[in-house]
C-alpha cells in the first residue's frame, strides 16, 4: 500500500463534527456520553435549530426558525416562501456548518401539520444531507 493510499483511506474515517445524543444516552461499556458524528451531528443540530421557535432560549432570544407559528396560516404559495425564507434564515445565521441547497413543503390543511424536507451540504463533507421534518399542531 502506499503513501498516499494510507493517508487517503484514514482521511475518511476522520470525524470532522461531533456532538452528544440529545437524550444524552451513555455507552454500556464505558459509561461516557454517545457521540454522533459528522453528518448525523449536523443533521440533530439543523432538526433542533428548526423545530425551536424564536425566543425559546434563554439569553438567546433569536436562535430557532420559529416554524410552529405557520402551522394555522393558509396554505399558498407566499406561506412556502415565507417557511422557505425562514428556514433559510436559521440555518445561515446559526449553523455555520451546513449550506441550504432546497427545501420541499408539503401542508395537511385537514390535519393542520406539515412535512418540510430539508437538503443541505455540509462543509468538509462530499455528500448532501436530506432529512423530513414533521410539524403538528400541540392543544
Amino acid at each position: 500500500m502506499s503513501k498516499v493510499a494510507v493517508v487517503t483511506e484514514n482521511r475518511s474515517d476522520v470525524t470532522v463534527y461531533s456532538d452528544f445524543f440529545t437524550d444524552f444516552s451513555r455507552n454500556a461499556v464505558t459509561g461516557q456520553l454517545n457521540k454522533k458524528t459528522n453528518a448525523e451531528a449536523v443533521k440533530q443540530s439543523v432538526r433542533n435549530l428548526l423545530l425551536t421557535d424564536k425566543l425559546e432560549r434563554l439569553y438567546q432570544p433569536s436562535v430557532g426558525a420559529g416554524l410552529r407559528a405557520l402551522l394555522f396560516e393558509n396554505a399558498t404559495p407566499f406561506t412556502q416562501m415565507q417557511v422557505q425564507s425562514y428556514i433559510n434564515e436559521a440555518i445561515r445565521n446559526h449553523e455555520p456548518r451546513a449550506e441550504l441547497i432546497s427545501t420541499e413543503l408539503e401542508f395537511k390543511n385537514d390535519q393542520h401539520t406539515a412535512e418540510i424536507v430539508v437538503t443541505f451540504a455540509i462543509i468538509n463533507i462530499e455528500d448532501p444531507v436530506t432529512f423530513t421534518i414533521g410539524l403538528e399542531r400541540t392543544r
